[in-house]
């Protein structure tokens, strides 16, 4: 499954890219496979809906880029995100690492960090014998 996710990302990712550089004339410079795609994506364009034809295509580019990265057998279907976890026009995923949880002792307190008092200690005594060192 994860070759799948990754092959879906791979494919919007490069139809946003390519539809980009349609819309900016710059198709030239696309790799073949990549106009093949745009010409069946301008095809499907006369007959169905842009959201329709996007979601086909994204799905041939899906079905081709799996095999090419090390899928066996036919593609398996990957979930689109829904619109309630996304927003209008938000193609950016946030990627924030949570915060750490502290570990608890026994009586269900959360312990101090230990490394930082620590250091601390060591620099003062660090800072005092070079001070010692320097006035004598």
């Amino acid at each position: 499954m994860m070759i799948a996710r990754r092959a879906d990302t791979r494919a919007r990712a490069d139809f946003a890219t390519w539809t980009m550089m349609a819309k900016l004339n710059g198709t030239s410079a696309l790799p073949p496979a990549a106009q093949a795609f745009l010409d069946q994506y301008k095809a499907l364009l006369k007959e169905k809906s842009e959201a329709e034809a996007s979601e086909t295509i994204i799905h041939l580019i899906y079905q081709s880029y799996y095999g090419e990265m090390g899928g066996a057998g036919q593609a398996p279907e990957v979930k689109p995100r829904s619109a309630a976890t996304s927003q209008a026009g938000d193609n950016v995923a946030a990627f924030k690492r949570p915060p750490a949880p502290r570990p608890r002792i026994a009586g269900g307190q959360q312990t101090k960090p230990k490394l930082p008092v620590a250091l601390i200690f060591i620099c003062l005594v660090v800072v005092y014998t070079a001070l010692r060192y320097f006035w004598r």
